[in-house]
């Protein structure tokens, strides 16, 4: 179950907070709708309760708090907005990317696509699916770890009657296996249908906790659906007996041939119908809106109860409804239309109740003239005292503080398997295809044109890199390639429905680098591998030989492209954009370079030339099997322009991304 004690959001400079001291409960094995308009509070309250917002609050779920749970998404599963996701995965990708993030099985995957419906859908793309298919993704993103408990907000916003009830059947049989779901709405009829608990929300603070039939029977104006061929007449028949009665009635057209009757009965329009020889092709009750009238008892149904119109206000107060007796209201232009017209006032005529205060319309709920009676200001239940729903006490009269604990946001333990996770996110789209194919088509071309040119060395040949250029073409790719790493999960954050943001954790980050680093030398490998065999096949062999220090070379043309994609990984993780990834990746060469340069040419500088030689002359003691040659080599290879350069860079990211780490886990 979940318990929210005393959520409250941090004010907004003059304004008060969105969310003040609301606690409720949602117990296992029913559904429980937070309701509410629109500003009413619910998606700030969801947020305080997933700890994805600073605010004052504590929320249990199943006895604890979110942070104290070991795999969150295990024990919560979380809709808020749309579903994040790379628009050109697969549906069935997409969820075994996130299995792989959760530590499931990835047949998972496809069992909560056979319980949403989506499993015919299962190759379609992410950015082709219809809103109905999104939000039911979005469900079945919810359901892959098997989670207890089901947070949603506005689940069925913007669906078809269909989808809709199709996705709130989903949440009923979720419940029925004993977990607890909690989504918010703000369509009242939406929340009599599908919850069997409704908490409602008025400018931040909870007005009404009520079970499903309670709420039908005491927020909700109940009206009589009517469909005629004839409903302009028929509308106009029911006004005039009711006002030959005195009784306040609303008649509202629809559209076409329906009518909505607020204040009657089904068989008080059934017999006037009778009576005049109407044809009705419908007639029943239904649930209404929150109107005005809400809370209201019907005048018809009152009538009995009655005699005189000063008995009706003491029966109104003492059957405990708010509303004022009603009065029918009418100027003197429509009275004297009454009396010229003996049939009554036209199609559509409502008489009203006395005016009072309005209640702010619910979004969702269908606009029209105000109901029968005006309800007091306070709610029909009183809400339960924060007091009474504090953790590990009973309900007593004991005092508890005045602010509740405050909400830190914290981050959620690494994924079980981030590189499985990583490994599934880079092959689920053909950016990184698209990439290395054009980086060796850049590359062959380049070849071609430098051979042709003559004048560039033989190693230079086989990079495709001109003098000309900061980088070559592969280096420039596996940048790229790294910048998509942290840039796509920025863009389409498929691990932050329930955290908020893409989570910076070592783990992730490590597994990043250990794929981006993969991806670089095999497009490393392949480039100088094309190149070659190019050379061969228009130059001959003398341009495709290696080289004679090839080792070195190798090694050198390795660690830059490796460079390169850690560069792009740690800029984008950084500054969360696959532009600035990539920009940090070239910015190594025009700017970093000449610093290095130019500082190591300073007078107070000693030369780096002796540099491994010095360092060599430091480490007295013998590496075994020979260590120290290649502790040598990789220290020369730092001493260059460029490898200090990408050395210096990729520190300074370094530090970079484990600062702003340290600094969201404070």
């Amino acid at each position: 179950m979940i318990q929210a004690f005393g959520l409250t959001s941090n004010p907004r400079k003059e304004l008060p907070p969105a969310v003040d001291d609301v606690s409720f409960e949602a117990r296992a094995g029913r559904v429980t709708a937070l309701l509410g308009a629109s500003g009413a509070g619910k998606t700030t309250a969801l947020r305080l309760m997933l700890e994805l917002q600073r605010g004052r609050g504590l929320t249990y779920f199943r006895g604890r708090p979110l942070h104290r749970i070991a795999h969150p998404a295990r024990e919560v599963g979380v809709l808020l907005g749309d579903v994040p996701g790379h628009p050109a995965r697969t549906v069935r990708g997409h969820l075994r990317m996130l299995c792989a993030a959760a530590g499931v099985p990835v047949s998972r995957a496809d069992e909560v696509l056979e319980s949403v419906g989506l499993q015919n859908l299962r190759d379609e793309r992410l950015g082709t699916l219809s809103r109905g298919m999104d939000r039911r993704l979005g469900l079945a993103c919810a359901l892959v770890p098997d989670p207890h408990t089901l947070v949603l907000d506005d689940p069925a916003g913007a669906l078809s009657p269909q989808d809709a009830r199709r996705l709130h059947g989903a949440l009923r049989a979720h419940a029925a296996q004993g977990g607890t779901v909690l989504f918010s709405t703000a369509d009242p009829k939406e929340a009599a249908r599908s919850a069997d608990h409704v908490v409602t929300l008025e400018r931040g603070r909870v007005v009404a906790d009520q079970d499903a039939a309670e709420f039908s029977r005491t927020r909700l104006r109940p009206r009589v659906a009517v469909r005629s061929p004839h409903a302009a007449r028929l509308a106009s028949l029911v006004v005039k007996e009711a006002r030959t009665a005195r009784r306040s009635v609303e008649v509202v057209r629809e559209g076409g041939n329906r009518l909505a009757v607020y204040g009657s009965t089904c068989a008080d329009i059934g017999e006037t119908a009778f009576r005049h020889g109407i044809l009705v092709h419908q007639l029943a009750d239904e649930v209404g809106d929150m109107g005005p009238g809400a809370g209201a008892i019907p005048a018809a149904r009152q009538q009995e109860r009655r005699g005189a119109d000063g008995d009706r206000a003491q029966d109104a107060e003492t059957s405990g409804t708010p509303c004022p007796s009603p009065v029918i209201e009418q100027d003197a232009a429509a009275a004297a239309g009454a009396a010229e017209d003996p049939d009554g006032p036209a199609p559509g005529t409502v008489l009203r109740s006395t005016p009072g205060p309005r209640e702010a319309p619910v979004p969702g709920s269908r606009p029209g003239p105000p109901g029968p009676c005006v309800p007091d200001a306070s709610p029909p239940r009183t809400p339960r005292p924060s007091g009474s729903l504090t953790p590990g006490t009973a309900t007593t009269g004991e005092t508890t503080a005045e602010l509740p604990p405050p909400i830190s946001v914290r981050s959620a333990p690494s994924p079980l398997r981030p590189l499985r996770y990583e490994l599934r996110r880079v092959a689920g789209v053909r950016t990184g295809y698209v990439t290395g194919a054009v980086v060796l088509l850049v590359s062959a071309v380049t070849t071609l044109v430098l051979a042709r040119v003559g004048h560039t060395p033989q190693p230079r040949l086989l990079a495709a890199w001109p003098r000309e250029l900061p980088l070559p073409p592969a280096a420039l790719g596996a940048g790229l390639l790294g910048a998509l790493a942290f840039g796509d999960e920025f863009r389409h954050p498929a691990l932050a429905a329930d955290r908020g943001t893409v989570p910076r954790r070592m783990g992730l980050l490590t597994a990043k680098l250990l794929v981006s680093a993969a991806a670089a030398l095999l497009l490393a490998v392949l480039t100088v591998g094309c190149d070659a065999e190019l050379l061969r096949l228009f130059y001959g062999p003398e341009l495709a030989g290696a080289p004679a220090d090839w080792a070195a070379l190798g090694a050198g043309w390795l660690a830059l492209v490796v460079g390169c994609a850690w560069s792009g990984v740690l800029a984008a993780g950084v500054f969360r954009s696959t532009t600035a990834g990539l920009a940090a990746v070239v910015a190594v060469p025009v700017l970093v370079v000449p610093l290095v340069q130019k500082v190591w040419a300073g007078p107070s500088v000693r030369t780096a030339a002796g540099f491994p030689m010095r360092v060599r002359e430091v480490l007295l003691s013998q590496w075994p099997f020979g260590g120290e040659r290649y502790v040598v080599e990789v220290l020369r290879l730092i001493a260059q322009p460029v490898g200090g350069a990408m050395t210096l860079s990729l520190t300074a990211l370094l530090c970079a991304y484990l600062l702003m780490t340290l600094r969201s886990r404070v």
